[in-house]
């Protein structure tokens, strides 16, 4: 995505205060922010640091001299860097090239031995930073015309373009232009901004959040983040020396830390100018919980999904301070939150039947950042505006409050308690409270409230509200991660007209979740069991009605797969005559028809009545609704012709799925064997069918 340099000069204007605190002068421009940042400072720090980073340089195989030659070759790409910043500062497009020309101007005329001199040499300059930009051919004409005009041969000429270019690239391709600089702007800020405040001349806590902030932006443009993986990819012109400064940066922030939050990381070259700044198992670990915390966020809700993966690593604490009466005669009592260096002091009131915890600032960073800490303690609490004020403030209330992660909830029962004991609140009020705030402690840790109850029909109703858009994207989200797929296996109303929006799980969804946790792989299985383990939790306090028939559900999903095809054995009834069926093998495949549909085909071989056949059943989508049919064909060369080649066809499917299909005689003596949907899950009981159907199913 490329940004027009005015919309860079804006969101810099509205950051100005803290770039001054920072730089110690006022910038209203990106060619003024790159302009105030000391590169000579810059490169003399990391030069400083150099012999420490060489560790987090290459494989941990590496030979010290396969570190020495990175760590040299990324910190000369870092000082070319430093220099042409240095040179260009204070000029602006224009003035910079006009310099860049009068310098390759004076290298060219020295390189010829002055016979290309003068407004030649200026013409070749240009030339040169013409073809270096864009390698035009019609650039090379110009350059071998020039040569003619003053009398030199073309190889000669070329000799002088082809040293320049290797010699002086930097200067002709121009290694102070924003495509280059913007990747040394953000880390030569972040390590300004922890130096200072490893020497205590900046707030030590806005330091760690500001560099967080930055990182995790990277990672999200740039990087990649797993269950224990951080990786950020730095490359392009002058990659190394911005991955140097970004190694920089990390090592001063490393510390700033408490011992149980420092971390290592390694610097991977791929094909010689990409590196991979990676963080990975205990490490990567460490890192994830400070981004937790600073990854920038609206709302209280993360910019990006990549942010999503740090939550799991968050170890809030939680403390009580200061438990009073106010003049309300309302119990008030101080709640600090803190994780990763962050910490924020909320108001927590018991007020008639409510607890509530809140805050508020005229920082609006502030408000986000308490959140953000509410979120990694287990709630989820949008940030708001007080009115026509100046002012934004975020909420909890009970239920949410009962949700929240074991360290919160507590927190909350330590109030509640002390406020019962001093006689300041109700006895049985203050029970109501520690009920749920025991019963909160069976949750699921990481998931939003669900209402797991019985429609009036008997159905289970499965289903997450919320008025925010933002919980109801990333519940979505999360459904989606998981595997399943919107419209089959829930459904998303977002919110309108200051009515709540919904997740609802539909009975195939939590079915299919199930079975996930069971035949699932990597991530989705982890997620699957998660869920279907909190749901089950959460029909266990509706009572045992409410439980069974969850558990009747999760039991389908999970016997999914859980049959094979070899040696299953059934006798069945067809037309009032019985058939013993004997499965010998079978399998299932997608393939694409020719007019492009995806039809899935189930192949059977087995033995009815002794009669040994093989089968083949295509599922495909037909009509306005798309729906699922499959259809056979009885042969007419079979053991007794079409008409008991169908009849042990039917047993075969009846016997496998439970269900009779359907069959027709057609006018031209064919008969047709029909299945449905219900069909398929019969079908996917079986382990030798299940991954192909569940994979067709969900091509829709």
């Amino acid at each position: 995505m490329r940004w027009r340099r005015e919309v860079l000069d804006r969101i810099i204007v509205e950051g100005g205060e803290e770039l001054e605190s920072l730089l110690g002068r006022v910038v209203k421009s990106w060619r003024e922010l790159v302009d105030a940042i000391d590169w000579s400072w810059v490169l003399k720090k990391a030069e400083e640091m150099v012999e420490k980073l060489k560790p987090w340089i290459g494989p941990e195989g590496a030979s010290d001299a396969e570190r020495e030659g990175h760590a040299r070759r990324m910190l000369g790409e870092l000082a070319l860097l430093a220099h042409f910043a240095e040179a260009r500062r204070g000029m602006n497009d224009s003035e910079w090239r006009e310099e860049r020309v009068k310098r390759l101007a004076r290298a060219v005329e020295a390189l010829s031995d002055g016979r290309i001199a003068g407004e030649y040499a200026e013409r070749l300059a240009g030339l040169i930073i013409y073809y270096a930009e864009r390698r035009e051919e019609r650039t090379k004409k110009r350059i071998e015309n020039l040569a003619k005009e003053v009398g030199i041969s073309r190889e000669e000429v070329w000799s002088i373009v082809e040293f320049v270019l290797s010699d002086m690239y930097c200067l002709a391709r121009d290694c102070a232009d924003d495509r280059i600089v913007r990747k040394f702007v953000a880390p030569a800020l972040e390590l300004i901004t922890l130096d200072k405040a490893l020497n205590n001349k900046f707030d030590r806590e806005k330091a760690l959040l500001r560099f967080g902030e930055m990182y995790a932006t990277a990672v999200a443009g740039d990087g990649s983040v797993g269950p224990d993986v951080v990786v950020l990819t730095v490359g392009g012109g002058l990659g190394g020396g911005a991955a140097l400064l970004r190694l920089a940066a990390l090592y001063v922030l490393r510390q700033l830390l408490p011992d149980g939050l420092k971390f290592g990381v390694r610097a991977y070259v791929r094909n010689g100018s990409r590196y991979n700044i990676t963080a990975y198992g205990e490490n990567a670990a460490g890192l994830r919980r400070l981004l937790a915390v600073s990854a920038p966020s609206a709302g209280g809700e993360y910019l990006s999904d990549k942010f999503e993966e740090f939550v799991e690593e968050a170890r809030v604490e939680v403390r009580v301070d200061n438990i009073r009466l106010t003049e309300s005669g309302y119990v008030a009592a101080d709640l600090t939150i803190s994780e990763a260096g962050a910490a924020v002091k909320y108001n927590m009131y018991l007020r008639g039947d409510a607890m509530v915890l809140e805050f508020h600032s005229t920082d609006r960073s502030r408000v986000e950042l308490a959140a953000h800490l509410l979120k990694l303690a287990g709630i989820s609490a949008e940030v708001k505006k007080e009115g026509g004020r100046n002012e934004w403030y975020v909420k909890a209330t009970t239920d949410m409050l009962a949700a929240g992660r074991e360290e919160l909830r507590k927190a909350l029962a330590e109030i509640v308690e002390a406020a019962r004991d001093n006689g300041r609140v109700d006895e049985k009020k203050a029970e109501g409270w520690l009920e749920k705030l025991e019963r909160g402690r069976v949750l699921k840790e990481g998931w939003p409230r669900y209402h797991v109850g019985l429609a009036r029909s008997g159905a289970l109703e499965v289903r997450f509200r919320s008025p925010s858009p933002y919980s109801i994207q990333r519940e979505a989200q999360r459904l989606r991660e998981m595997g399943l797929v919107e419209s089959r296996h829930f459904t998303v109303k977002m919110p309108e007209e200051g009515r709540d929006g919904y997740v609802s799980i539909l009975k195939e969804g939590l079915v299919f979740a199930a079975w996930l946790s069971e035949y699932g792989s990597g991530r989705q299985r982890e997620l699957a069991a998660e869920f279907v383990e909190y749901i089950l939790q959460r029909a266990e306090e509706e009572g045992e009605e409410v439980y069974e028939k969850a558990m009747e559900i999760v039991e389908e999903g999970r016997a999914r797969g859980s049959l094979t095809l070899k040696g299953f054995e059934k006798e069945v009834e067809v037309e009032g005559r019985k058939h013993v069926v004997k499965v010998i093998d079978g399998s299932a495949e997608l393939e694409k028809s020719e007019s492009g549909k995806l039809l899935l085909r189930i192949k059977i071989t087995a033995e009815v009545d002794g009669v040994r056949s093989e089968y083949e059943i295509t599922f495909g989508r037909y009509g306005r609704n798309n729906a699922a049919r499959g259809r056979a064909y009885a042969r007419a060369d079979a053991p007794g012709g079409r008409e008991a080649d169908a009849e042990r066809l039917a047993a075969v499917i009846e016997a496998l799925t439970g269900v009779k299909p359907r069959v027709y005689r057609r006018k031209d003596g064919q008969v047709e064997i029909v299945c449905y949907e219900g069909h398929l899950e019969g079908f996917r009981r079986f382990a030798e069918l299940a991954d192909a159907v569940e994979k067709w199913l969900n091509s829709r």
